[in-house]
């Protein structure tokens, strides 16, 4: 094997770590999404974790992360706390930092 076969070898599995990591901290955010949402909604217990379970399939169904925000809009005016998506989006984007923090933590 070459030295350029080697690099090459690593660079697809530093690509290949990267992104279980990032499918990770997607996953993750979208959990703490949901429970954001639950408690607003005044869900608890089982019902918010329930919730946030299936907000994390929601967003393995359809690539992106636009369904997401679609369903949050849509559950959270049917439980008469309407909220906008760019809210929506900028508590995503805080959740996203943290949930990488924390996978990042989790894997040292």
């Amino acid at each position: 094997m070459t030295t350029f076969d080697e690099r090459e070898r690593a660079f697809e599995k530093k690509f290949e770590h990267d992104q279980e990591l990032q499918f990770k901290a997607n996953a993750r955010r979208n959990k703490m999404l949901g429970l954001w949402a639950a408690g607003l909604m005044g869900k608890t217990g089982a019902d918010a974790e329930a919730y946030a379970k299936e907000l994390v399939v929601a967003d393995m169904e359809k690539p992106g992360h636009h369904d997401v925000v679609e369903k949050l809009v849509k559950d959270l005016a049917a439980a008469g706390k309407p909220t906008e998506d760019h809210t929506i989006r900028k508590q995503s984007e805080r959740l996203l930092v943290d949930a990488k923090a924390q996978i990042m933590n989790e894997t040292r």
